[in-house]
């Protein structure tokens, strides 16, 4: 396995962890290109939970920051201080990262996880468990909105949140009760999705990841 790019996601990163909260770390990699050929293919994904760290070979993460996938993606639009490996492959999948973007890809990826997350609050216990994964859940909705609405009218992803706290009394307050918030606030963001014009294409740019990816595979072909 060569590590190519990696750091910290999740709510370090957005600015929203708290004292209980994990850190998250995803990262790319690429197997030997020869391994491709023999009997069993390379894993696509490494994942652990002690520390919580998923690692995605290239192909496979090419694929999922394509698709809009909001995890994936973010990997690419890391804080400086959130990049632990950044390799020469690594610095060129950042440079290149506005290619895995579109239009449609974005606005049905951070909409469908936002929608995700208000379904596991409206299953959420009242209990003092079920309140704090329902607080989570309602500022991991509110995140994605905001950063699926952001991305979707600049281009740009942000991470770091610059009001972690207005999440955080979101989560509160739905989790206290409020549900119909959160249910307008996705209804507000879905509005404002169709009414925006968005600068990003209508299809990514195969093209250009495409040679990222050739390039990997030939660097770590034997010669």
């Amino acid at each position: 396995m060569h590590l190519l790019l990696s750091g910290i996601v999740g709510s370090v990163a957005y600015g929203l962890a708290g004292p209980g909260s994990d850190t998250d770390r995803i990262g790319v990699f690429a197997a030997p290109t020869v391994a491709f050929h023999g009997l069993r293919p390379p894993r696509e994904s490494v994942v652990t939970t002690d520390p919580d760290v998923t690692l995605h070979e290239a192909r496979k993460y090419a694929l999922l920051a394509l698709s809009g996938n909001p995890t994936a993606t973010e990997l690419m639009w890391l804080p400086e201080d959130c990049y632990e490996t950044r390799t020469g492959f690594g610095e060129e999948l950042i440079a290149i990262r506005s290619a895995f973007l579109s239009a449609p890809r974005v606005r049905d990826a951070y909409l469908g996880y936002a929608s995700q997350q208000f379904r596991k609050l409206a299953s959420r216990s009242a209990d003092v468990g079920g309140r704090r994964r329902s607080a989570k859940h309602a500022r991991h909705l509110a995140r994605l909105l905001h950063q699926g609405r952001t991305l979707y009218t600049t281009g740009v992803l942000e991470i770091r949140l610059a009001d972690p706290e207005w999440f955080r009394a979101f989560g509160e307050r739905v989790a206290g009760g409020a549900l119909g918030e959160a249910q307008a606030l996705v209804a507000a963001a879905e509005a404002e999705f169709d009414r925006t014009r968005s600068p990003l294409p209508e299809r990514p740019d195969e093209e250009t990841v495409e040679r990222w990816l050739l390039a990997v595979r030939a660097a770590y072909l034997p010669h």
